[in-house]
């Protein structure tokens, strides 16, 4: 007997109407206003009834290759033959330092900031491991951590007169890696957000999908 859908994870129910919004739309069920509409209130809801009445005249489900396009978008970069064992350390000293682009991730990375600013960009970073730690050390500075959708991130920072945000978006990560933030932040501050948001990334998405299969909406 099939679980009674307001007796379901909240977060699962969510996926399954995004993707089948995503799906209606790439095959042009729906037009691009209805498609970013019905996505900004399946973000938003806090029932599973609600969500629901978002797909409830789509007939179109979700195949084999759509959900293999959405592993390959939202999964993380691993490769297991760029394995890098080697520390990684960012200073800035009353100067400004940044690692972004395509590199390959070390199990611990060090930041050291004092007064000035850092940029640690995981956007298109190949990782190599489950599990990645990074030390701050921030005094009168700003971290500024990029981290992709599918990441998790676990802060045990200690701060004195300093801030810690964590933007990073909700999402099902089974597969991700764990970004561990530690050490101390005094004066200064640590973020960590994504570049995108998850709803760019949804309609990028979307829009890939619709350009493969050449539909065009009316």
């Amino acid at each position: 007997m099939s679980v009674k859908v307001e007796d379901r994870p909240i977060e699962q129910v969510r996926e399954q109407v995004i993707d089948q919004l995503i799906y209606n739309y790439s095959h042009g069920v729906i037009s691009v206003e209805a498609f970013e509409r019905r996505l900004d209130k399946a973000m938003d809801a806090k029932d599973n009834s609600v969500l629901l009445t978002l797909i409830e005249d789509l007939t179109l489900n979700t195949d084999k290759q759509y959900k293999a396009e959405k592993q390959s978008q939202f999964t993380p970069n691993y490769s297991a033959q760029q394995n890098s064992d080697d520390d990684i350390t960012l200073r800035s000293i009353l100067g400004s330092n940044e690692r972004s682009g395509q590199w390959v991730v070390p199990k611990n990375i060090y930041l050291n900031n004092y007064m000035g600013s850092v940029v640690l960009d995981f956007t298109d970073a190949i990782f190599t491991h489950q599990n990645v730690t990074i030390h701050v050390n921030c005094i009168f500075g700003s971290d500024e951590i990029y981290v992709p959708e599918h990441v998790n991130v676990v802060s045990k920072m200690f701060c004195i007169l300093s801030t810690l945000e964590n933007k990073s978006v909700t999402l099902n990560k089974r597969q991700g890696p764990t970004i561990h933030i530690e050490g101390k932040a005094i004066l200064g501050s640590v973020e960590v957000k994504v570049k995108r948001t998850i709803k760019e990334k949804f309609i990028s998405f979307a829009n890939d999908l619709k350009a493969q299969l050449g539909v065009i909406n009316k």
